[in-house]
């Protein structure tokens, strides 16, 4: 992809835009009522962001939820093979499974894969993930207060991903500090180092199951079906990191964001308090209102794309952020309405929608009702501020919530 600090020919100087939404620091004010709605306000519909990559690499950015759909189903001009650079950054070229496959090939993962993440087979999982919920609130629900952050959002849904692939929640710890070192960083050296030693442990992993198979779904994968062989190494390895990457980090992003809502709008709060059944609704809108990630997909042969030059290797945003809050596609979409039924992309699109959409869903819905069951109403503790981390992956570093009478 092309190197940071360079601005291909093709590229008209007046798109080029540096834009702050992927400067990769921490602001106290919420890019979803600052940023976004600048950038809806003020850029032009197709511009050259010199950042919108780590390493402060550039691509093109789409703000219009009509362009990025058009983008999600063209899979002839656009391309996911190698998007993450997550292999290519420490000299490999194995791809992570299967966000990064490309048809016909993709079809054949799907094929094997969908069957192990049903709606039915998600929603067997809710007594175990009820019972992780609760388990977390019931350590400091009568303390009046925590960093809902580091006391549950952070480990909830790894708990719940770690259960799945049979890893050791022990060192849920070290897991999570490769997972910032990974996503959350603008220095290639560190998230390479990072990708190097999460690889390292999966091939242990992996490694320890082909000679002890175990109950889990990691030994599973080795029975895989790819158009009648089985999967290789790389491919077991491209899936698991593929389930560490999406399993430890965006659902933790999207719980700390809904919950600064809610502890802000206790008028949206009591809504879901009077009518748990309206929190399966209430989700769809939250993801739709705090989407957090961006994603791409690489240009594969010249195309005009409403009037810019696109070309082979350019990089193109799926920012599912600026999706959500397009004004061209949702009636006022920063007012947040539990009776919107918004059609969402923050769960992917086209034949790339989230493997995990359904298990993602159930642990936010189940994350809100126990929390709701459990605490009184809430609010960001008195004189606290809330730090929201702008980059490919929105987030909410620290989140101070009070209720009781630490209110």
């Amino acid at each position: 992809m092309q190197a940071s600090g360079t601005i291909a020919a093709h590229v008209p100087p007046d798109l080029v835009r540096t834009c702050p939404l992927f400067d990769r620091v921490a602001s106290t004010e919420s890019p979803y009522e600052s940023m976004i709605p600048a950038i809806h306000a003020d850029y032009p519909r197709v511009s050259y962001v010199t950042n919108i990559f780590p390493g402060k690499r550039p691509g093109w950015m789409l703000k219009r939820a009509e362009d990025v759909r058009t983008l999600l189903q063209d899979t002839e001009n656009f391309e996911k093979r190698g998007m993450g650079q997550w292999s290519q950054g420490i000299g490999e070229n194995w791809l992570v499974i299967p966000t990064e496959a490309d048809p016909p090939e993709h079809a054949h993962y799907r094929k094997a894969l969908n069957e192990h993440f049903t709606p039915a087979k998600m929603m067997g999982l809710t007594d175990q993930i009820r019972e992780r919920a609760r388990g977390l609130i019931d350590q400091f629900k009568d303390r009046g207060s925590c960093d809902f952050i580091a006391d549950f959002s952070e480990s909830y849904p790894v708990n719940i991903v770690l259960d799945l692939l049979g890893l050791p929640q022990a060192r849920m710890r070290e897991f999570l500090r490769w997972e910032r070192d990974m996503l959350h960083t603008d220095d290639l050296a560190v998230r390479g180092n990072a990708t190097r030693a999460v690889k390292n442990y999966l091939l242990e992993e992996i490694e320890s199951r082909r000679r002890v198979p175990q109950d889990d779904y990691i030994t599973r994968i080795f029975d895989f079906d790819f158009d009648g062989r089985k999967w290789t190494d790389d491919e077991v390895l491209g899936h698991c990191f593929n389930l560490y990457l999406g399993g430890l980090d965006t659902v933790t992003s999207l719980l700390g964001l809904m919950f600064q809502f809610l502890a802000r709008n206790p008028g949206h709060q009591q809504q879901l308090r009077d009518d748990p059944k309206l929190i399966i609704v209430a989700v769809e809108e939250l993801l739709r209102a705090f989407a957090p990630v961006t994603s791409f997909r690489i240009c594969a042969k010249p195309i005009m794309f409403h009037g810019v030059q696109f070309m082979p290797g350019d990089y193109v945003s799926v920012a599912t952020g600026l999706v959500g809050r397009d004004p061209l596609a949702y009636d006022q979409p920063d007012e947040i309405r539990f009776d919107r039924k918004p059609s969402i992309i923050a769960l992917g699109g086209g034949i790339h929608k989230c493997l995990g959409m359904h298990l993602a869903r159930r642990e936010l819905q189940i994350a809100i009702e126990q929390w709701l069951a459990a605490i009184p109403d809430f609010r960001v503790k008195d004189g606290t501020d809330v730090p929201f981390f702008v980059g490919n992956i929105l987030h909410v570093q620290r989140l101070e919530l009070a209720w009781g009478r630490e209110c």
